[in-house]
């Protein structure tokens, strides 16, 4: 029963928001989808050729005389040159349709928006960059995008390799360490649309998720306002005691929360935590109850991660999760 309880928020965690590259809300993802049923059905017509070809050999009876056998073996000549030539067609074909397919993908696009996502292990720094310094937005593991508008994201990779893959809006693009890589994508409809790291990257690889958020743009400007803001203040004294507890221990040294003496750059930026649909990477949803289980043990939740254990009081750890509860 306990194990049962433990597990519960991670399923529910991993079925938020459809996953499907069959299920394309993009033009990026249309193409994409269009290839796979091209590749799909001409295999199977293939498939299909090579075993009806089979069973006609197998049913032939031997040719009864010498010229019968010479001229079956022309025929066969002609057969096999006629495979060969239609095989390079076939592969020559399916790779310009890849390439038809995949170079939107690559293609800049003055007018998108730009946002910089670094893969660590296990979990996603999002940049969104302005040219006032004082207007570029960091925050984690959910990305917020305005529908009908290209999005340009520029990938990069602070330790290992992973993979960044939205299969309902775009393909895969690798986040390779020392080297930059980007994709175009556009979401046609609002939506919330999962992603995950698609490269084995450790032992948490799989619980490395992100969620794409797709919103109207009045509606994702409104959102990008509100996170640009600092920290909304303590409401009352349970908060307050939170926030100088946070601001006392190891969190302000690998935490950012502005507006409050919290400035570390190892972890997340929990300035609105609380606002985001899921914490440690999507695997458990924004409750104060999570909050609090990350924070007194993160290692029983997601072994492996770098987050420390923390030595709180249970009136520490109540007014810490009170805190971040908070901070929308």
């Amino acid at each position: 029963m306990k194990r049962a309880s433990r597990l519960l928020p991670l399923l529910l965690a991993g079925c938020s928001g459809w996953q499907s590259a069959l299920d394309p809300r993009g033009p990026s993802a249309q193409d994409l989808h269009g290839l796979f049923w091209l590749f799909t059905i001409t295999c199977t017509v293939i498939w299909l050729a090579v075993m009806l070809v089979l069973l006609a050999a197998l049913l032939r009876r031997p040719p009864a005389t010498k010229g019968a056998a010479e001229a079956a073996g022309r025929r066969s000549a002609r057969v096999v040159g006629g495979a060969v030539a239609a095989t390079v067609l076939v592969v020559a074909g399916l790779t310009f349709a890849s390439y038809l397919a995949t170079r939107a993908i690559s293609s800049d696009q003055p007018e998108a928006l730009v946002i910089r996502l670094r893969g660590y292990q296990w979990w996603w720094e999002v940049t969104y960059p302005h040219e006032q310094p004082d207007q570029t937005l960091l925050t984690a593991n959910e990305i917020h995008i305005p529908t009908g508008r290209p999005v340009r994201i520029e990938l990069a990779a602070a330790d290992v390799i992973h993979s960044f893959w939205v299969p309902n809006l775009t393909g895969k693009q690798d986040m390779i360490p020392g080297r930059s890589n980007s994709l175009v994508f556009t979401a046609e409809k609002p939506g919330t649309y999962r992603a995950q790291c698609a490269e084995f990257c450790g032992l948490q690889h799989a619980h490395m998720a992100l969620h794409v958020v797709a919103e109207p743009p009045e509606a994702f400007e409104r959102w990008r306002t509100a996170q640009l803001a600092e920290a909304p203040a303590p409401e009352d004294a349970e908060e307050e005691e939170g926030r100088r507890v946070l601001e006392s221990k190891a969190c302000a040294a690998c935490h950012t929360v502005r507006g409050t003496e919290a400035a570390g750059n190892l972890g997340p930026d929990l300035t609105h935590v609380a606002s985001r649909r899921f914490i440690a990477a999507g695997m458990l949803p924004t409750t104060r109850g999570s909050l609090a289980a990350w924070v007194a043990d993160p290692q029983s939740i997601k072994p492996g991660n770098n987050m420390p254990m923390v030595s709180l009081t249970a009136d520490e750890l109540q007014a810490v999760s009170a805190y971040l509860t908070r901070l929308r």
